[in-house]
């Protein structure tokens, strides 16, 4: 399994090797993982890119990396009801590590845009756009020291703000760089 901070290096590796093959075509498994690596950073346009690159005779011949982009299209419409049964089939072994951080990662998003965008939230639409069931959705309320309260329409939710943490101000240097890197990505 390939632990988080390392996902940034293989990606290189096998942007590198989809890149560098000279001899026939570039192996599926190296799209396979490429373009599940790109879902799990939340990479779409890389991910959607990487889609439009592939040959069709190798989207119709692999159902796994049909399944990977059906997942990238639910983020991509930010539909994550939809993403969470995307999930839910059988991955390969090399496959499954990288979509389970992936369910991890959607479930931490959702509950840190719930902090940031709700005051109250309705405990089964809670635990809906987290796909547990309400007992587990109510665990990981408390976890966050989140408050339930019975309100006569059923259980809700009271999300906690966390603290805000103020923007670093970059340099006009390092805003220009970037530009750059994004402009020469772009022509490239």
């Amino acid at each position: 399994m390939v632990n988080a901070p390392d996902y940034e290096s293989v990606i290189k590796k096998l942007e590198n090797e989809e890149l560098n093959t000279t001899v026939g075509p570039v192996p599926c498994p190296v799209y396979s993982k490429l373009l599940a690596l790109y879902v799990q950073q939340n990479d779409l346009c890389n991910a959607k890119f990487l889609w439009k690159r592939i040959p069709d005779s190798v989207k119709q011949s692999n159902p796994e990396l049909k399944s990977i982009w059906n997942v990238g299209v639910q983020l991509w419409n930010r539909n994550f009801t939809d993403a969470y049964a995307a999930l839910n089939v059988e991955w390969s072994p090399e496959i499954a590590p990288i979509m389970q951080n992936l369910q991890h990662e959607i479930r931490a998003r959702v509950i840190k845009v719930v902090s940031l965008a709700y005051s109250t939230m309705d405990l089964e639409a809670f635990a809906k756009s987290l796909n547990y069931s309400v007992e587990e959705a109510t665990r990981v309320a408390q976890e966050h020291k989140w408050e339930i309260i019975d309100t006569p329409s059923g259980k809700m939710v009271c999300p906690v703000r966390p603290p805000y943490s103020y923007a670093q101000v970059t340099s006009n240097e390092d805003q220009l760089a970037k530009l750059t890197e994004f402009v020469s990505f772009l022509e490239n």
